[in-house]
C-alpha cells in the first residue's frame, strides 16, 4: 500500500511507475496488492521515490552460526542477539504506515477509478454491438445483454460513490473479514 500511496502523491500511473522501475506494470500491481518486491525492485522503487530502500526492504537480523549452536550463548553473543533484536525492532517502527482513513480514501478511490473504465467500456462497446447487429435476426438478445450490463454500471455507479451502501462492501466489512482469518486485531 505505501507504493500505492507514494505513486498518487506524484500523480503517476502504475504504467509509469513500471516504466521507471524497470519492471511490468503487473508487477507494480503485485506490489501495491502487498506481495513484497525483490531486492532488485525495492531498489529501484527506493530511488525512484527517493526514500530508504528499509521503506520496501526490511533487512532480517543476520543469524550466524553461534546463534544457532545448540550450545551455552557466550555473553557476547547474548549481547549481539539483543542488538540485532533492537535493529529489526527499530527497522519495523521506522517503516510508514498507511493511515486507516488514507487505506479508505485510497479504496474509494480505486473504486471510483473501477467504475469509470467499466463506464467507458460500456460506452464505446454499446455502439459497436449495435451497430454490426443493428439489423440482424437475435439482435434483441444483444439489446437485452447491454441493457443489463448497462444497469451493472448504475449498480457500480451508486456503489462506488457510496450512494447505495451495502454491508458487504464497505471497508469495515472487508476489515472484519481479514482480522476474522487473521484470527486477531489489525
Amino acid at each position: 500500500m505505501i507504493v500505492r500511496k507514494f505513486r498518487l502523491q506524484r500523480g503517476w500511473s502504475q504504467s509509469q511507475l513500471a516504466e521507471m522501475v524497470g519492471v511490468t506494470t503487473r508487477t507494480i500491481q503485485r506490489i501495491e496488492q502487498g506481495q513484497r518486491p525483490s531486492l532488485e525492485t525495492a531498489k529501484a522503487l527506493a530511488s525512484v521515490f527517493e526514500v530508504d530502500l528499509s521503506t520496501f526492504q526490511p533487512e532480517a537480523p543476520t543469524m550466524n552460526s553461534q546463534m544457532t549452536d545448540p550450545h551455552p550463548v557466550h555473553h557476547a553473543d547474548t549481547q549481539e542477539a539483543l542488538r540485532q533484536a533492537r535493529q529489526a525492532k527499530e527497522f519495523l517502527d521506522s517503516v510508514p504506515e498507511l493511515k486507516r482513513d488514507e487505506q479508505e480514501a485510497m479504496l474509494y478511490a480505486k473504486r471510483i477509478k473501477e467504475f469509470y473504465e467499466f463506464l467507458l467500456t460500456w460506452l464505446v462497446m454499446a455502439p459497436v454491438f449495435v451497430f454490426f447487429f443493428h439489423d440482424r435476426p437475435g439482435a434483441n438478445i444483444v439489446y437485452v445483454l447491454f441493457g443489463a450490463l448497462g444497469l451493472g454500471v448504475v449498480v457500480q455507479g451508486l456503489l462506488a460513490f457510496q450512494i447505495l451502501i451495502l454491508p458487504f462492501f464497505s471497508p469495515d466489512w472487508e476489515r472484519r473479514l481479514v482480522e476474522k482469518r487473521l484470527r486477531r486485531k489489525l
